[in-house]
């Protein structure tokens, strides 16, 4: 659809109280293992969409697994699914903590596939919403032409086709390691205190900011 930046980023949000967790694991597991486990400390996302990601939706480009299979990213900060949290509005939001205790975890995009390659694991990515049942996915290089990259990078995503681009998302197979988080972006101060308490002693450290153009 349109021309991909030179180094894309991917972000996976997660409440700060989640945090430590993540550190104490090594990295993130997908949504699949963390219901196996009794689920997080603190648990976001629509109740319904996350059953169906588990119990329905295939990934068909990887046949076999489904979307909860996989750890998920979107290809943007101050993502659809942050202002749903946002706004608290919604019926099926289990979450209701607002924005402010939640991270930003950043990667980069080609670091994590070469990553991925070398390991053998499995990645995919989807045009549009993963948890719906119309997504298409992909698992190649050459096609991340088909992502609307001008739709990512709207700030206004009101009209319905770049809402639903613009939630595109990037999933890995099974377990992504925390070593290939780059930077953490949090809402305010306060947050940005409770991280560095969470990484205290921890080897990687990846760079903390405050990036309130990140946040609603």
């Amino acid at each position: 659809m349109t021309t991909p930046p030179e180094r894309p980023k991917l972000y996976h949000i997660t409440p700060v109280a989640n945090l430590r967790l993540i550190v104490d694991d090594g990295g993130l597991v997908p949504d699949r293992v963390m219901v196996e486990r009794g689920g997080p400390a603190q648990a976001i996302g629509i109740s319904d969409i996350k059953r169906r990601r588990l119990e329905q939706l295939e990934v068909s480009c990887h046949l076999g697994t489904r979307v909860g299979d996989y750890v998920p990213f979107y290809f943007c900060p101050r993502s659809v699914m942050l202002y749903v949290i946002y706004r608290a509005n919604h019926p099926n939001l289990t979450y209701v903590g607002g924005q402010e205790p939640i991270l930003h975890l950043e990667a980069d995009f080609y670091e994590v596939v070469r990553w991925a390659e070398a390991q053998g694991v499995r990645w995919a990515f989807s045009l549009s919403n993963a948890g719906a049942f119309y997504a298409e996915f992909r698992r190649r290089l050459d096609d991340l032409d088909d992502l609307n990259w001008q739709a990512i990078a709207a700030t206004d995503f009101r009209p319905s086709e770049v809402k639903e681009a613009k939630q595109a998302e990037f999933l890995v197979h099974e377990w992504f390691p925390f070593t290939l988080v780059e930077r953490i972006g949090v809402h305010s101060t306060g947050v940005m205190n409770q991280v560095r308490e969470a990484l205290a002693g921890v080897e990687h450290q990846p760079a903390v900011e405050i990036r309130s153009d990140w946040y609603f």
